[in-house]
């Protein structure tokens, strides 16, 4: 019974913490590069975030002003 209710208790913490990846991805999709990556990494969008950022590293000389200075405020 002990466990139940130690799981019940997680489920808040679960439903916030989707929510909050919601608002990340809808973040990310305005972050400039929505264009980009619909222009040059439409193929690689369903393989994670990690391989269309490689993409749009690949195709830097190609992308947009807005979608580089995204990329170069966040280390890229």
């Amino acid at each position: 019974m002990i466990r139940f209710a130690a799981i019940l208790s997680f489920l808040p913490v679960l439903a916030m913490t989707a929510v909050a990846s919601a608002q990340t991805a809808a973040e990310k999709h305005n972050s400039g590069c929505a264009r980009d990556v619909a222009r040059y990494c439409r193929s690689k969008m369903n393989d994670g975030d990690m391989v269309v950022l490689e993409c749009l590293k690949e195709h830097r000389a190609k992308i947009s002003k807005k979608c580089a200075k995204a990329l170069a405020e966040h280390g890229q």
